[in-house]
Parts: C-alpha cells; sequence; structure tokens
C-alpha cells in the first residue's frame, strides 16, 4: 500500500514534519509535529501545528496516530496541543522510560515525575504493528541516536526521525545520553534491508553543500547507494570512527533544554506553579 504523504517542514528548527493518509480514505496519521518556541523570550506559539490542523481539517481526514520517533533534542513537541484539537492516540518508543531515568535525574525533577512512559498512549517495541485506517504500521526499533528511537514503516514509506539524514547529509549524532554510534550503525542496517524501493522520510534537512533547496524524501537504495556516512558498504569500524569524530566537533542543540524537558512528558510542560506559571530548568555542568 502506497500512503500518500504531506510533509510540513519547519525551517526555524529545520524539521520535518508528516500526515501519512491511507491512499483510499480519510485516516492519517501525524509524524513529529512542531511547537514553535522563542528561546529568547520563552514563549511559545502554534503556528506550526495550526498549519497541519488546518491541512487536516481542510482534507476532512480522521487523525488516528500522533507519532513521536524519539523524544526530540532540537524542537518541541505538539503532539498534546494536536490531540486536544483533532483526537488520536500519542506514541513513541517503550525505551522512552530510559530517556526518563536519565533526564528526569539531569533536570532534578523529583519523584513526582513518572518515569514509566504514562503520558504517552501507546509505547512501541520492535516488531509492534498498529494500523491507520486499513494500513498496516510496522515498528522498527532503531537506537543509536537516542535510545528510545523507531522507525516507522507504514506501507511503502519509511519514517527514520533522525537516525538518516539525506543522502548527500548522512547519519544522526550520537552523543547525546545514551547514544552509541555501533548501535546506530546497526539499525540503520535494519532500514537498508527494506526494499530499495521503500521511500525514507527523515526528520531533518539541513542543506548539504551545494544544495539549494531543502529535502525530505529519499529511498532505500538511493541510501544504500549515496550516503555519505554509511553508503558503498562502510564496515561498523569506518562508520564508528568518523561519526565519533564528527561528533566530537558538534555543539548542542540550540533548544536542547527545553526541548527535552517537554518532550520527555510527551510534550506536555513541566506543572504550573502555586500561581499557575511554568518554568523550565537549566542544569548548570551537565549536558
Amino acid at each position: 500500500m502506497t500512503p500518500f504523504v504531506k510533509a510540513f517542514f519547519d525551517e526555524a528548527t529545520n524539521t520535518a514534519s508528516f500526515v501519512v493518509q491511507e491512499p483510499e480514505g480519510r485516516a492519517c496519521a501525524i509524524i513529529d509535529s512542531v511547537l514553535d518556541f522563542d528561546h529568547a523570550s520563552g514563549r511559545t506559539s502554534t503556528k506550526s501545528a495550526d498549519d497541519i490542523i488546518a491541512y487536516i481539517r481542510s482534507e476532512n481526514l480522521d487523525p488516528q496516530w500522533i507519532l513521536e520517533t524519539h523524544v526530540h533534542a532540537d524542537h518541541l513537541s505538539a503532539a498534546p496541543y494536536l490531540q486536544e484539537q483533532l483526537g488520536g492516540n500519542i506514541g513513541i518508543g517503550e525505551n522512552i522510560t530510559v530517556v526518563q531515568d536519565t533526564f528526569g535525574k539531569i533536570f532534578n525533577e523529583g519523584t513526582e515525575f513518572q518515569r514509566d512512559g504514562s503520558q504517552f498512549d501507546a509505547l512501541f517495541t520492535e516488531g509492534d504493528s498498529f494500523h491507520v485506517g486499513q494500513m498496516r504500521g510496522d515498528v522498527l526499533h532503531t537506537p543509536g541516536h537516542t535510545p528510545a528511537c523507531l522507525t516507522y514503516v507504514i506501507g511503502d514509506a519509511a519514517f527514520v526521525g533522525d537516525t538518516l539524514f539525506m543522502p548527500d547529509f548522512g547519519t544522526a549524532r550520537c552523543d547525546f545520553p545514551g547514544g552509541s554510534s555501533e548501535t546506530l550503525f546497526k539499525s540503520i542496517q535494519k532500514i537498508l534491508a527494506l526494499p530499495d524501493e521503500t521511500r525514507i522520510f527523515v526528520g531533518h534537512d539541513y542543506k548539504a553543500p551545494g544544495r539549494d533547496d531543502y529535502a525530505w524524501e529519499t529511498t532505500v537504495g538511493e541510501q544504500k547507494a549515496l550516503n555519505i556516512h554509511i553508503g558503498e558498504g562502510k564496515s561498523v569500524e569506518e562508520f564508528v570512527e568518523m561519526r565519533d569524530a564528527r561528533d566530537a566537533t558538534l555543539g548542542m542543540p540550540r533548544l536542547i533544554l527545553p526541548s527535552l524537558q517537554v518532550n520527555m512528558r510527551a510534550g506536555q510542560m513541566p506543572p504550573a506553579d502555586e500561581q499557575g506559571d511554568v518554568f523550565l530548568k537549566i542544569p548548570v555542568n551537565k549536558i
């Protein structure tokens, strides 16, 4: 089955969000949504999410799932807002509990912060399946970038989050807590084992040198042949050496501190204080 995929690109965070629709029907899923956040002022906006809502309503679609490929470190999720406006279940990988435990400690969240994934409606594991109308979705556990990363294979389309980028840009970093370049290499092999014609939709694009336009769709065959980090049969040793050296040169994402606090809660803000005000923490020398 070939789903129709509508992309929404947020240039501020270089994030691609997707609405995945069954080819003959109204059912759809939303993957990796964005809640706009201005770091300087601490203000949020729902413009990016509202664009998705407007599209879904204009097409009279029925959102059944709001899916996260992982706990994003570069943008806030709009999943709760989308669920409030449109319905649907929020899903993520079961290893969200590992991420919650790690960052619950870093952000000193205390015992009131549940680390069991209960903020989400569904926790997926390797081999799980779900349905979007008549379409079946299958779950691949593809850690390495983070412990909870998933790839959703829906029909002939695979949504890989940050695991792979466009072939001319390569692969995801692995230096966040719980990341591993060797694990990422093994995860990528799962994706590359899909049929060559499988469409791959990546979660970010940064315009590789020499490319003028943003892009987010490629294929398994193109990745195997052309990906600058893992294409042409590169060995795990070659990949790990390259990836670790590259990661050592990278700075932290601009929105990592607000993003992690919100996204490990399924897109919810931390609890408000007695006056109804919400605060995000900035741990010093922790990440």
